[in-house]
């Protein structure tokens, strides 16, 4: 009984946290899908309208977004950047320390956008758009 109910639990545990948000700035009125995402985060969309912010690579949940989001693995995004910082073609996001600071950052600037994983509350930000 009691190694199910942990195994429950834990099961609850990792479903949602594998889920993620984008979120934006209370005024945002920006309607996003994933290929617009995927440019904004590949540095191919120059609207300037959304400015992405990134999670730094030593936190977890930014090797999920990059699988689920952007369809690539850590190491294939940094390589990706890496070519175009090196060509002066590009600047990858700016890059946050943690889910926090990334939600004070976009609930006082309108124009970036950014993501947190699904169970952390979102109180002053909008919830653009949710990645399973």
């Amino acid at each position: 009984m009691k190694a199910s109910l942990i195994a429950i639990l834990m099961f609850l545990c990792s479903s949602a946290s594998g889920a993620i948000v984008v979120i934006g700035h209370p005024d945002n009125t920006a309607t996003l899908d994933k290929e617009t995402l995927q440019r904004l985060y590949t540095g191919r969309s120059n609207s300037g309208a959304a400015v992405p912010l990134n999670l730094s690579d030593q936190q977890s949940l930014r090797a999920q977004f990059d699988e689920k989001a952007l369809g690539r693995s850590s190491s294939q995004v940094k390589a990706f950047w890496s070519k175009l910082v090196f060509t002066g073609k590009g600047t990858p996001p700016k890059e946050v320390n943690s889910e926090s600071e990334m939600i004070s950052l976009i609930s006082t600037t309108p124009n970036l956008i950014g993501y947190v994983s699904a169970n952390t509350d979102t109180t002053g930000v909008k919830v653009l758009m949710n990645i399973e």
